[in-house]
């Protein structure tokens, strides 16, 4: 990307993928600190399209093993049409999550115009679970858990969107930080053979190896790559503000480094940002820190950060 592109920032205020409440207020909390004046200050032209407020699904039931389908389904639908419809116009779909199953719409919408244009899409998942499960395989039926099963095709437990989609090879996905998988969930990555690079890979190799690693196949694939970063990708101290702690996650610095690389290679297409919940952060501090990585993917430099009072 460069700082000729447009940015398109969609609201997703969705929580019913996540079992709990709090994370439709994550697009207010982005907005308020003040993601799309961090934008503008860097060149940007940035269109807020507001909040998506679909109406549930009538043509699905609800599932005992996917919870809140419907609500889940119709937000899927409308994020696949915004997302694809900004990435058309040549714009960068910025998602304002909202729980992680929003990635069902957002990934797919880019899969769409990946295949319209003839390259490949990657994924590069900055997470601290894997979400790969499918409802038989979830232990909480919580949809935020399945997104990346489904849009690899591998969690087709409702007809939410055409079978026929174009979906993501498990290989194109590279989930990093991960620190919480399920047992059922552990063996369906191997055998599809995503690309896992846990906490112990980042403190061995380092972030920067792996980064460049993953960039590396990105580029010698012409691909598109989507990032979906999820706030419990960083260690809880860091960023408290999400309701599926997990300890052990990356550092402030860490992160950084992550989307000063992404930045500099001008390879991403698109980003999530999800899994904020205002109601569990600690004065806002997790909206900030989101914010700050948002910027730092769209060219914030170190020597542009001014000092803040404690």
């Amino acid at each position: 990307m460069s700082k000729t592109s447009d940015i398109t920032l969609i609201g997703v205020p969705l929580e019913e993928g996540s079992g709990r409440g709090g994370c439709a207020m994550g697009p207010a909390a982005l907005r308020i600190a003040g993601i799309s004046q961090a934008m503008i200050d860097l060149g940007y032209i940035v269109e807020d399209r507001g909040d998506l407020r679909p109406a549930p699904a009538t043509d699905l039931e609800e599932l005992p093993k996917a919870k809140k389908l419907p609500v889940v389904a119709a937000f899927t639908r409308a994020i696949e049409q915004e997302t694809y419809s900004a990435v058309a116009r040549g714009s960068v779909p910025v998602l304002l999550g909202g729980d992680h199953s929003l990635s069902m719409g957002s990934v797919s919408g880019m899969a769409r115009h990946a295949q319209e244009v003839g390259r490949p899409l990657f994924v590069l998942w900055l997470d601290a679970h894997s979400d790969f499960n499918a409802p038989e395989t979830s232990p909480s039926g919580n949809i935020h858990g399945m997104p990346v099963a489904f849009f690899c095709g591998r969690a087709e437990f409702a007809p939410i969107l055409p079978s026929n989609r174009p979906l993501v090879d498990p290989r194109h996905v590279y989930q990093v930080g991960i620190r919480s998988v399920d047992d059922e969930e552990r063996r369906a990555i191997r055998e599809n053979a995503v690309n896992v690079f846990d906490m112990r890979a980042i403190d061995e190799e380092g972030i920067g190896a792996i980064l460049r690693r993953v960039l590396n196949d990105v580029r010698q694939a012409n691909a598109l790559l989507h990032v979906s970063l999820d706030v419990d990708f960083l260690d809880p101290d860091v960023a408290p503000g999400v309701g599926t702690t997990v300890p052990g996650g990356a550092t402030f610095r860490e992160a950084h480094l992550i989307m000063e690389l992404l930045h500099d290679s001008g390879l991403v297409s698109s980003l999530d940002l999800v899994e904020l919940n205002p109601f569990l952060d600690d004065r806002g501090r997790s909206a900030r820190i989101m914010v700050d990585l948002a910027a730092s993917l769209f060219g914030k430099h170190i020597l542009d950060r001014p000092t803040r009072a404690a």
